[in-house]
């Protein structure tokens, strides 16, 4: 398995959240943690967002699948 770290710009990119949304889903556990990649950097593995979005679509047909 190849691991790959995201800086916030391109999670942000990817799930097309702001900053802070990011930062308050991860603080009610409803976002991928950071990793700590320095002193005074972090990342998020790639996967973990995949794997986030992922969720929100299967969330999202299953939602729309009861209301119709």
């Amino acid at each position: 398995m190849t691991c790959r770290f995201l800086r916030l710009p391109d999670v942000r990119a990817k799930v097309g959240l702001s900053r802070s949304t990011i930062y308050l889903r991860m603080s009610r556990g409803q976002f991928p943690r950071t990793v700590k990649l320095g002193e005074r950097s972090v990342g998020w593995i790639d996967s973990d967002i995949d794997d986030w979005i992922e969720q929100r679509i299967n969330e999202s047909s299953k939602e729309q699948g009861a209301t119709l």
